[in-house]
């Protein structure tokens, strides 16, 4: 059951019927939105802010019904296992990585990953805007897209020339109340690195305290933010949960609107966009219905019995991550999560947050990290780093069952690139996931110094008063073969991927830039998969200001003036 909330390029012209075919409609609307996630949430707050049009927003997830999701120290939980809240994908067998298959998790239900994310904020390097702006894409740059950052956040030190102080985003800054995350800025420091008050100020290098989504001491997702302040105040938003849309329907190269079913076997239904469908499905489920749809890959879409409306080839293709590795250390002291936690702590902890919204149930132990030039020359950092005040191993599948600490590093801008193709026309399917990790040797050796640069802040004197033996890799990993060995083996996503339906000036690229689908009138794409190249960071706050500044696109509002504060390498 549905639950519903609230009141001419490569054109396959021959192959158009599959727009025409008959199907039990419901009441059309001015703007259809797919998916409710961070981008799908900012689309349905301001697009509904007009009260002269109706906006319908499909969600084949539900609004949420696990504590787990409001629980800051829940993130663990939710991103290991396969539930509800999680659609749970798997990649295909990595050739460069030991053809192990990957583990996927991404949001499912109101307020996508945001809701089952690590809560970090980060903007990425304003050259990485920049660099967007010189490939043609023009609108694009730091200085045009700052001004949506700022609008969408709501900073707890207050508006400044980097922060928005009013906006629906809370951003709060870490306490760094547990000894290990000074220790570890202060290793950092003690290696040779900077240090940084704010990584989305004037320098993002160096070490220095995360700004994390958390207010009150719960997570604030896209749908916290965006979502449940509106859904019952706005007669004209309606808000249908439960709906997979199975894909975009199309009459005489418009859009007509969207084929949604409630359950696998159930009948489908068309419900009628009169202007726009905007598909915010993540870098996975965008390009996956845009290829259900018919805009894809003319070929590969008809051996999966797909007719052809668009052939656009890139249709995902230029899939890109952020591929994570990890050093592990044991604790001498019984400082870090699983001592909070470990035993009936967690009932008491879960009780202490159910009582006063505080605790460790109100921490996502991730409060440090840095973001650093694994060699001179470089114009901005090409890893980062995420310090877990816990041992953590293949999303916390591993259960060490004893105090450590674990950094993590993720390269920032990779060089290889993937792909995301469906399987079959069944939209229940998941796609196949390629993202072809450490294809580049570039990638290769940049993950092979980070490890070797982790090791060397954990090594410092900062952390000696806790730190104990090193658990992954271990001691007996010490040759570039050897590291290399075990970044294959070990390896893993830290779930930024992007660029699979990317928005470029030249008619290759399925979007043009103003994220419209090119070849059909009357669609979009907002969300990750828009991104033509990977920015240096966590990536749900970027995808926000693509949705704010897109929605003011769409209803023919001014962009914002830009804004350009001084910025240092």
């Amino acid at each position: 059951m549905v639950e519903i909330v609230g009141k001419s390029r490569r054109n396959c012209e021959a192959e158009e019927s599959i727009g025409a075919v008959e199907m039990s409609q419901k009441k059309g609307f001015d703007y259809i939105i797919v998916g409710a996630g961070s981008a799908g949430c900012v689309m349905a707050n301001r697009l509904s802010e007009d009260p002269d049009v109706s906006v319908c927003l499909i969600e084949a997830g539900k609004k949420y019904n696990s504590l787990l999701i409001p629980m800051p120290a829940g993130v663990g939980g939710l991103i290991k296992d396969e539930n509800p809240q999680n659609w749970g994908f798997w990649t295909t067998p990595q050739k460069h990585m030991e053809d192990r298959k990957l583990w996927w998790p991404r949001g499912r239900g109101w307020g996508g990953s945001s809701s089952i994310n690590g809560m970090i904020y980060i903007r990425g390097h304003a050259r990485d805007y920049d660099q967007w702006r010189q490939t043609g894409l023009t609108g694009w740059g730091f200085s045009d897209v700052l001004p949506y950052f700022r609008k969408s956040e709501a900073y707890e030190g207050g508006a400044d020339p980097f922060h928005g102080g009013d906006g629906p985003l809370r951003v709060t800054e870490s306490p760094l109340q547990d000894s290990v995350y000074d220790m570890f800025v202060n290793a950092g420091r003690e290696a040779g690195y900077p240090v940084t008050k704010d990584f989305n100020g004037s320098q993002q290098e160096g070490f220095g305290p995360y700004q994390r989504t958390i207010h009150d001491g719960e997570r604030w997702s896209a749908s916290f933010a965006y979502l449940r302040p509106i859904v019952k105040e706005r007669e004209n938003l309606t808000v249908m949960s439960t709906a997979l849309v199975s894909r975009v329907v199309f009459r005489g190269g418009k859009t007509h609107g969207v084929e949604i079913v409630a359950k696998k076997g159930a009948e489908a239904e068309t419900i009628i966009a009169d202007r726009e469908v905007i598909v915010c499905a993540g870098a996975v489920q965008s390009p996956q219905i845009l290829q259900l749809s018919g805009i894809g890959p003319a070929d590969e879409i008809r051996e999966h019995g797909v007719t052809c409306v668009v052939d656009s080839p890139n249709v995902g293709a230029n899939l890109q991550d952020h591929l994570d590795v990890t050093v592990i250390h044991e604790m001498t002291q019984k400082a870090s999560a699983y001592s909070k936690q470990a035993g009936f702590k967690k009932l008491a902890v879960g009780i202490k947050y159910l009582m006063s919204k505080s605790g460790p149930g109100a921490d996502n132990f991730l409060q440090a990290g840095a973001f650093l030039k694994t060699r001179e020359g470089l114009d901005r950092p090409d890893i980062q780093l995420h310090l877990v005040n816990a041992m953590m191993r293949d999303h916390g599948n591993y259960d060490y069952k004893k105090d450590g600490f674990t950094i993590h590093s993720c390269q920032l801008r990779p060089d290889s690139r993937g792909t995301v193709m469906i399987q079959s026309n069944d939209p229940f399917e998941h796609p196949a996931i390629d993202p072809n990790y450490l294809a580049a040797e570039t990638d290769r050796v940049t993950m092979r110094e980070s490890v070797k640069m982790m090791r060397e802040i954990a090594g410092q004197n900062a952390l000696s008063p806790i730190r104990g033996a090193e658990a992954l890799p271990g001691a007996s990993v010490q040759s570039d073969e050897e590291i290399d060995a075990f970044i294959r083996t070990y390896g893993e996503t830290i779930y930024h991927p992007v660029g699979t339906v990317a928005m470029g000036i030249h008619d290759e690229a399925p979007l043009d830039g103003d994220l419209k689908v090119r070849g059909v009138d009357g669609l979009r794409v907002v969300d990750a998969s828009v991104m033509p190249t990977l920015i240096g960071g966590n990536t749900n706050a970027p995808t926000i200001m693509i949705a704010e500044k897109i929605a003011d696109t769409i209803r023919g509002i001014a962009p914002l003036p830009q804004e350009a504060p001084e910025i240092a390498a």
